[in-house]
């Protein structure tokens, strides 16, 4: 399995934007067919290091990232949202 976390940061509007950021990254379950598992998660202290809101998402292999990278509804709705909308982003992939 890989696990695949990105951690978004608000430009503007920060309340507003990661709850429809929530609720597009929700979405891709049963949207994306690689996408086992799908979570997303608000920040709530809201410190200077952290981040706004973490896209959790399990697929079976690195094919599946790919497929996942891939995707016409990732890309096209939840990755062009989330890029518009967000000043900076970090990420991490691995196996477990």
């Amino acid at each position: 399995m890989v696990r695949h976390i990105v951690w978004f940061k608000m430009a503007s509007d920060r309340d507003e934007n990661c709850n429809k950021a929530k609720e597009l990254i929700l979405s891709m379950k049963g949207k994306v067919p690689s996408a086992l598992n799908v979570a997303a998660h608000i920040d709530l202290l809201h410190s200077e290091r952290s981040f706004d809101i973490m896209l959790d998402v399990i697929v079976k292999d690195w094919k599946a990232l790919e497929l996942y990278q891939n995707d016409p509804y990732h890309c096209g709705t939840v990755k062009a949202f989330l890029g518009k909308v967000s000043s900076e982003s970090a990420s991490m992939d691995f196996e477990y």
